[in-house]
């Protein structure tokens, strides 16, 4: 499997690339994944429905399936901050991408999309982990730089230096702390 970080700060348009590169990268026959870092106070349940119930009821776990999807739900006793890397484990490993959202200080190759117009700082002139810039504004960045300057508007165009620099990306469970 290959793993790529999608970083930058809120409203840079993390995922809106994610969400156009995943079709990108289905038309290329690809199987793709995403990890996308959460705010503490996310549920993806509802009250009233069974798994809410079963978790209320001090479930560790709850799979729900159907013949269409699979949820996990998992109940931290405590707070408990997971790796990027034990997320990752907890993934299909027939995937071909597993694309990151969040996680800017992991030791995850990444992709850096910035826009100018938040006024933000770059991470490439400090993270030796981003191996790319995504962005609206390449005339804007603050420094120039040795790094692929990509389209952050063409979904294509990112989903094809995936592909073509995959060697880079790929992923060992073995080499990775645990």
């Amino acid at each position: 499997m290959n793993v790529v970080g999608f970083a930058g700060y809120s409203g840079s348009g993390k995922t809106t690339l994610v969400e156009k590169l995943i079709p990108a990268l289905k038309l290329r026959g690809l199987r793709v994944s995403v990890v996308k870092h959460a705010h503490h106070s996310f549920d993806i349940d509802r009250p009233g429905k069974d798994t809410h119930r079963h978790r209320e009821a001090g479930a560790f776990e709850v799979v729900v399936a159907s013949q269409n999807r699979l949820a996990l739900m998992r109940e931290f006793e405590r707070p408990s901050r997971l790796s990027v890397h034990q997320l990752i484990a907890e993934l299909y490993e027939g995937v071909d991408w597993v694309l990151v959202e969040g996680f800017k200080h992991s030791d995850l190759l990444k992709i850096e999309v910035w826009r100018a117009a938040s006024g933000q700082p770059t991470r490439y002139r400090e993270d030796d982990f981003v191996v790319a810039i995504a962005t609206d504004s390449p005339a804007q960045l603050p420094e120039a730089t040795l790094r692929p300057v990509l389209d952050l508007n063409d979904a294509d165009a990112v989903a094809d230096f995936l592909v073509k620099n995959q060697h880079r990306f790929h992923y060992s469970f073995e080499d990775r702390p645990g």
